[in-house]
Order: C-alpha cells, then sequence, then structure tokens
C-alpha cells in the first residue's frame, strides 16, 4: 500500500507493522542517465519486493535527496550532509513507528547512502521504538553488483526496463568514450579520489553501451525477490534488544 496515494483511514485499517520507505539521490548519471535514477530505482524496487511479498506492507513516498556531495560538480545534483540525511530518515521512521509501522526496511539506490543508512539503522534499533534495516539494491543481484559503476551497464539497463523514456540511448556511446571503467583512484587498496569529476570526465563509470532490456528486467527480478526474503525475515525476527552483560 501506497500511503501517498491512500486515505488516512485506508491506512488505519491495514494491519500490519511492516513498512518501506525507499531512499534514493538526485545526481549525475552521465550525460545519458536521469538525475532521480536512485530514486527511480529504488522505489521499483521497493514496489516489485512489496508485490512479492505475502504480508500487508505500507510504502512511504521516496526520500529523493541524499548524500551525494561527490557529485558536486556535475549541474542538477543535489545533497545534503549526512547527519542532516540521518535525522531526516530517523524521523520518518520515528512517524511511521507511532501509528504502529515500527519494522521498517529502508530500501536505498545510492551507493552514497549505504554507510549512513547502516548508521542511523542501528541508531533507530538500538534507541527508538522501531527496528530499521537497510536494503541496497545493487548489493542483492548476485554477480551482477560487480558491474554497478554508475550510470554503467547496471543502472542503464534498470532504466531500459523501468523507464526508458528518460534515457537517452543515443548518447551511449558518448557517454561510455568520456567515463572511466572503474569507480576512484586507487592505489594500494586506497582511494585517493573524493569527488567523481576527479577520475570521470563526464560522471559515467562503466560502459552503457552493454545495457539491455532484458538484463534490466533480470536485475529487477532478483532486487524484488531478495526484498521480498527481507521483509518476511524482518516480519518475523525478534527484535526485543539483548540486556546489558
Amino acid at each position: 500500500m501506497r500511503l501517498a496515494e491512500r486515505s488516512w483511514t485506508d491506512v488505519d485499517a491495514v494491519e500490519t507493522d511492516l513498512a518501506v520507505v525507499p531512499v534514493g539521490s538526485t545526481e549525475q548519471h552521465g550525460p545519458h542517465g536521469p538525475l532521480g535514477t536512485d530514486t527511480l530505482t529504488a522505489r521499483a524496487v521497493a514496489d516489485a519486493g512489496v508485490e512479492r511479498c505475502d504480508r500487508d506492507v505500507v510504502v512511504t513516498p521516496a526520500i529523493p535527496v541524499g548524500v551525494a556531495e561527490e557529485h558536486r560538480q556535475f549541474t542538477g545534483t543535489l545533497w545534503v550532509a549526512p547527519d542532516t540525511f540521518r535525522a531526516y530518515v530517523r524521523d520518518v521512521v520515528a512517524s511511521l513507528a507511532h501509528h504502529g509501522f515500527d519494522r521498517v526496511v529502508l530500501v536505498n539506490g545510492h551507493g552514497g547512502n549505504v554507510d549512513a543508512l547502516r548508521e542511523v539503522a542501528g541508531e533507530i534499533t538500538r534507541h527508538d521504538e522501531a527496528y530499521a534495516v537497510p536494503f541496497t539494491w545493487f548489493d542483492a543481484v548476485g554477480d551482477d553488483t560487480a558491474e554497478m559503476g554508475h550510470g554503467g551497464p547496471l543502472e542503464t539497463s534498470f532504466l531500459l526496463a523501468t523507464h526508458p523514456d528518460l534515457l537517452d540511448e543515443g548518447r551511449f556511446a558518448e557517454a561510455r568514450d568520456g567515463g572511466s571503467a572503474g569507480w576512484g583512484e586507487w592505489t594500494h587498496r586506497v582511494n585517493l579520489a573524493f569527488d567523481s569529476a576527479e577520475f570521470t570526465e563526464n560522471g559515467t563509470v562503466g560502459d552503457p553501451t552493454r545495457a539491455s532490456e532484458e538484463w534490466g528486467e533480470e536485475l529487477l527480478d532478483r532486487a524484488a525477490t531478495a526484498l521480498a526474503a527481507v521483509l518476511d525475515a524482518v516480519a518475523d525476527r525478534e527484535t526485543t534488544r539483548p540486556p546489558h552483560r
């Protein structure tokens, strides 16, 4: 059930404590991809995963701005500080818990949010009246996770399957040629770069010309199946915290 599309009385009648919060970003994805890629993918996975779950689940509107200052050189990118992001997510979860939806999965589509989401989920679970866990869709697609990049074949395939009208397919080759093969600038397992503009001219990481609609459908299928399993595990888990030892 999408909260934004139902009345409060509809939501009040749902007997569940399970909720999903899609979390994305508004940031560059090369010359070929929409700024909202991470929000679009998070929302698509959230919807598909909930559809596969046999339980009632409420789904909030997506959080569209995250921790994305690493893309600040590219016009249109928006970001908030990690503290602001964590506080916002925590407040959203607290409002859900106020209405009894106190088991929450944060469905994430942006790599820059990963650390902050893990941290805030821990804070929520330890100190608030809720249990929260982060789920990042591209970490749940098996061996293809290694292909993630940025605006590369994975995200481009996903959008070909879900939002093809938002991609500029005529610029896939340009994106590849002006991008980089991998994320960062590494020496002895240390990433010397902090901003993506340091190692990719146009913001792309990976080769979007390798993308396909079929691959995107497979990615969505894997991510949705994994999310449904996580929702079941969260619904069944004992959430009482261990006592002090």
